[in-house]
This record gives C-alpha cells, structure tokens and sequence, in this order.
C-alpha cells in the first residue's frame, strides 16, 4: 500500500506565492504564532493527498510530508525570481 499524507493548502494574503500545508481543515494549531501573523489569514486553496510517487511542482513532497508529520505544517516560500527570466537577456 503506498504511503499517503491527506493535507489542506492554503495561501498567505499578504505575500504572493507563499503556501502553508497542514495535515487537517483549518489546523494551525502547529504553526507558530509569529509566522501566522506574518503570513495573515491563511486563504484556503486546495486537499490534496500527498504520495512520494505523485511529485509537487516547486516542493519536495518527501519533505513536506516530514514537516507535517514531524512539526505539523510546511511553509513553503514563494520562488527567488530572476530579472533576466522576465526581462529577457541583455545580449
């Protein structure tokens, strides 16, 4: 039987691209109360069953799944950008 993680995504309304994963509805319980502040009201975005087979986009889900079953959430950050990724490049 494969190994599963169900989890609840939400997104930070104060900075684009930041994602909190916890491992049930509205649990923030975990999450320390300084980054919750920072972060704001978390904004739900998706359940999601994480799987080591089914890869995430930007995350590793074998750490994701660590940090909610070891800590109780994962942050996961918005990406560094690149200017020249946008911008085109200069030669």
């Amino acid at each position: 039987m494969a190994d599963t993680l169900d989890c609840w995504i939400y997104k930070s309304p104060r900075k684009d691209e930041m994602y909190l994963y916890v491992p049930a509805e509205d649990d923030f319980e975990a999450v320390p109360a300084a980054l919750l502040e920072r972060f704001g009201q978390p904004v739900f975005v998706m359940q999601l069953a994480l799987s080591p087979e089914r890869p995430l986009a930007r995350e590793d889900v074998k750490q994701v799944m660590s940090n909610l079953r070891e800590q109780g959430f994962h942050l996961q950050m918005p990406p560094k950008l690149e200017p020249y990724l946008y911008h085109g490049n200069e030669d």
